[in-house]
């Protein structure tokens, strides 16, 4: 087994470990105010940089419907 050959001074063990601190969490914002992270879809509108990608109200509908056969 290998032993570290210096000891690692203090100095240098926060400069090793400043990169494992906790990031803040980005937000985005649309047009009404809803809240999602960038890169993603957002899940109340469907749109993705300004273009509609997913069907809400079909995606809508087919959770309903899910819901809706579960409950039977």
């Amino acid at each position: 087994m290998g032993l570290p050959a210096k000891r690692r001074t203090r100095t240098s063990k926060k400069d090793r470990a400043s990169h494992f601190a906790l990031k803040g969490v980005q937000v985005r914002y649309d047009e009404a105010g809803n809240a999602y992270l960038p890169h993603t879809v957002n899940p109340k509108t469907g749109k993705y940089k300004d273009r509609q990608v997913v069907d809400t109200q079909k995606r809508t509908q087919k959770l309903l419907q899910k819901a809706k056969k579960l409950s039977k």
